[in-house]
């Protein structure tokens, strides 16, 4: 896919991968409909992806918001005419077992990683078949390829990214719409201080998850985005981002059940 000139829409824009990856594509000739519900961190974004001297608009959105997404298409248009890449990589994180997670916090995260990903499919699908190329890029996570404790909502939501990509790959086969999905390792991004956390979390459990997630959180996330543009422009189908994303993949090929047996004893102390 050649990137310049064409019209992408991504979500979860404000900050981290989202934002290193609207500036890649911004400096790649790519003009850009960026979308957050985190206006402040969204016009930083916006601006500095002008500043790369390509069209960028900017739609506060809630992707777990059925009429906001419904309605985004028809702003896109007006502003940019058409649209022929979408990136969902809007997301959230929870964390706790199972048995301390709320119902509500379950399905919130879900609404947000998944449905909502599935709402903006929808929503902007009709709009890419009309292009004579264009693509969906699904952003999922090595917790779509493996599944530790303690993350039941995130790693359900990722598996589930990961299967609906697949299958709407299949689907689009022979379209002009293309699939890819990416499955980020650690990228040094806020997602782990942002999560949600049980009520009844102890405060040294808290800190302790959060110098675990500062161990393995070490990608930055313009070398995320840079990995997840090549891939784009490469049409691959799959893009694993980071070294430690690799062998994850690698290990959970070949210990599809006992994996966790062999990382456990990986994780820093």
């Amino acid at each position: 896919m050649k990137l310049h000139g064409q019209v992408a829409v991504l979500t979860g824009a404000a900050s981290g991968i989202g934002r290193a990856t609207a500036l890649a594509l911004a400096q790649r000739g790519c003009h850009l409909a960026l979308a957050d519900i985190d206006t402040a961190g969204l016009a930083d974004t916006a601006a500095a992806a002008a500043a790369q001297g390509v069209p960028v608009s900017q739609h506060r959105l809630d992707v777990a918001s059925r009429d906001a997404v419904a309605a985004l298409p028809t702003a896109v248009l007006a502003q940019h005419g058409r649209v022929s890449l979408l990136v969902n990589n809007a997301g959230v994180a929870l964390g706790g077992s199972f048995d301390q997670v709320a119902e509500a916090d379950f399905d919130w995260l879900m609404d947000i990683n998944f449905h909502g990903l599935v709402r903006m499919t929808r929503a902007f699908l009709p709009l890419l078949r009309q292009q004579p190329v264009a693509r969906i890029v699904n952003i999922s996570s090595v917790y779509g390829l493996i599944a530790p404790p303690e993350q039941t909502a995130y790693a359900a939501a990722k598996f589930a990214v990961r299967g609906f990509s697949h299958a709407l790959r299949h689907e689009l086969a022979g379209s002009t719409v293309g699939m890819t999905v990416v499955h980020p390792g650690g990228v040094a991004t806020n997602i782990a201080r942002r999560a949600r956390l049980p009520a009844d979390a102890a405060p040294a459990d808290v800190q302790a998850r959060l110098a675990l997630a500062e161990k393995m959180l070490r990608l930055s996330p313009e070398r995320a985005a840079a990995t997840i543009v090549r891939g784009i422009e490469a049409d691959r189908a799959r893009v694993l981002v980071g070294g430690d994303a690799h062998f994850i993949a690698a290990l959970e090929r070949l210990m599809p059940v006992r994996y966790w047996s062999v990382l456990a004893r990986l994780l820093p102390a």
